[in-house]
């Protein structure tokens, strides 16, 4: 986030098998970016076998608020929302059903910060980066991701088409995030960005004009257009880099013993179809921006 970067699209039933990923964010079937290795036996992997925080559970991590679309209704147990689906498709491919699935409020920097983990693996747009595996460890990547600008319509910095148009910009997003990341090292604007804990008070700021647009994740940035800010835009997004493309990955405890068998799931998630399924699911809306250049 990447926060990057976060933020409710209509409920509809959690996990059809839909194909073709969304133009947003296309499914790599290869990608395995940040994933450790799943070299650990089938038998460690099975239901009952699993090291879990309690016994019989499996308890997953998320930041509160619990934002649109990647979550609804500021509820990660409903099952609805991009990331809540991901996490019940994940935890039922590690044999845990609905029920035994327990949420523990986690505050976005703190799921990647060193230190002991008070859930198995945590669920919150957390971008795969070499800094944060020194201190985690990560499954394979579930969601490739692009940055987004977001500005009001009213803005001269509305109808940029390149990321010089924004040099000048007064530019806002959550700390820790990829988002700001794209700021500092894309952009490279004239004065320093704003910086925020949550992305709800650099939400605040584009509305209250104290920042001309601010950088997040592209569905967020529709979600924010569509339902939040509906004087804003999104004005573009960024195109990769040609490198390996960012991905969000599930977290994990550094050296858990559980990081196979996760990566493992999130790897056959993404080979039957399931993650894209999601994608088109709950993200539909994220498609057709403009690139900057």
């Amino acid at each position: 986030m990447h926060l990057t970067a976060r933020s409710l699209l209509p409920a509809l039933p959690a996990l059809l098998v839909i194909a073709a990923a969304t133009a947003c964010a296309p499914q790599d079937a290869s990608s395995e970016a940040g994933a450790s290795s799943s070299s650990s036996s089938a038998s460690s992997c099975d239901p009952g076998a699993l090291a879990t925080e309690a016994k019989g559970k499996l308890t997953v991590g998320t930041d509160k608020p619990a934002y649109a679309p990647w979550f609804q209704d500021d509820d990660p147990a409903s099952g609805k929302g991009f990331e809540s689906a991901v996490a019940y498709a994940v935890a039922k491919a590690l044999g845990y059903e609905k029920d035994q699935v327990v949420w523990q409020t986690v505050p976005f920097n703190n799921s990647f910060a060193p230190g002991e983990k008070n859930f198995d693996f945590d669920i919150n747009q957390v971008s795969i980066s070499d800094e944060r595996e020194k201190a985690v460890d990560f499954s394979s990547g579930y969601y490739d991701v692009r940055q987004a600008v977001v500005a009001l319509k009213d803005s001269p910095y509305a109808k940029a088409t390149t990321a010089a148009a924004l040099k000048d910009a007064k530019l806002g997003a959550q700390v820790g995030t990829t988002s700001l990341d794209t700021i500092n090292e894309i952009i490279k604007p004239a004065r320093q960005p704003a910086v925020y804990q949550k992305n709800d008070f650099a939400k605040s700021a584009l509305r209250n004009g104290q920042v001309d647009a601010i950088v997040v994740d592209l569905p967020t940035a529709f979600y924010i257009t569509s339902a939040e800010v509906p004087d804003a835009k999104v004005v573009g997004q960024f195109a990769d880099s040609g490198g390996a493309a960012e991905q969000f990955g599930l977290v994990l405890d550094k050296g858990s013993a559980l990081t196979s068998c996760v990566s493992r799931a999130v790897d056959g998630l993404r080979a039957d179809g399931t993650l894209a399924a999601l994608e088109k699911r709950w993200l539909s809306d994220a498609v057709d921006a403009p690139v900057l250049k």
